[in-house]
């Protein structure tokens, strides 16, 4: 069974900390967007390794951090293939956008709610109607079809009555593939770019995952199309 956020009603100071969250949530995702277009993978590579053995931890606390301000993993999950290798760069990755998505949806449920049910539109109430009926199925029909944005529905499902640990173990199982393809595709961009003699070999992986990849939304609404599709009784013909 679900359970449902809390919904007892703030305090007077906890309602002017909730106000004070949201905008700064609000103006921090604003920078972030204004600024998205300065996201350099040299440069963050270049960060990364300025940091020595703690440059793995750094990576995951920036991928963290750009889930939770709405910046595209996609890039940040190329770069982690090229910088650590395809499985340890997915396992990173995927350990970044865990977290992120976390953190968002305990924003939501705890401290911006408002501000996030105002950005989701009607987003929320699909959301809500689909988690109600299907619990954590429907968490992972909306990850592996992109049905809504990936990081607005970090936010979003943090108003449904869905369990937090039911939540993030459903969506990291979901985002696992994706992440893991993304990372063999910045692998083999790597190897393609230093003319390594596994660049063909390792391109062809990625294609191939990333074929795979593609191929689940479709894969899944036939299971749900198959599933709902109502099943006719045949009744024995009278002689």
């Amino acid at each position: 069974m679900n359970a449902s956020p809390p919904t007892v009603a703030p305090s007077g100071n906890q309602a002017i900390f909730r106000w004070i969250t949201s905008l700064l949530l609000m103006v921090a995702v604003g920078l972030a967007f204004h600024y998205r277009a300065h996201l350099d993978p040299a440069q963050l590579e270049s960060l990364v390794q300025e940091w020595g053995g703690a440059g793995m931890a750094l990576f995951v606390m920036l991928y963290t951090l750009a889930t939770v301000l709405f910046l595209p993993g996609s890039v940040l999950t190329l770069a982690g293939g090229a910088m650590f290798g395809p499985w340890l760069g997915g396992l990173l990755c995927l350990l970044g956008a865990t977290l992120g998505a976390g953190i968002a949806f305990l924003i939501a449920r705890y401290l911006a709610g408002a501000w996030v049910a105002k950005r989701a539109g009607g987003v929320t109430g699909r959301l809500l109607a689909g988690v109600e009926t299907e619990g954590w199925r429907f968490v992972a029909f909306v990850r592996l079809v992109p049905v809504f944005p990936f990081n607005l529905l970090n936010y979003a499902l943090g108003l449904t009555r869905i369990r937090f640990d039911h939540y993030l173990i459903t969506s990291m199982i979901c985002m696992a593939p994706g992440g893991l393809a993304y990372a063999w595709l910045g692998h083999a961009g790597r190897a393609a770019a230093t003319g390594s003699a596994d660049a063909v070999r390792t391109g062809m992986w990625a294609l191939a995952l990333l074929s795979v990849v593609l191929l689940i939304p479709r894969w899944v609404k036939q299971v749900r199309q198959a599933k709902t599709r109502p099943t006719i009784t045949r009744f024995p013909m009278e002689r």
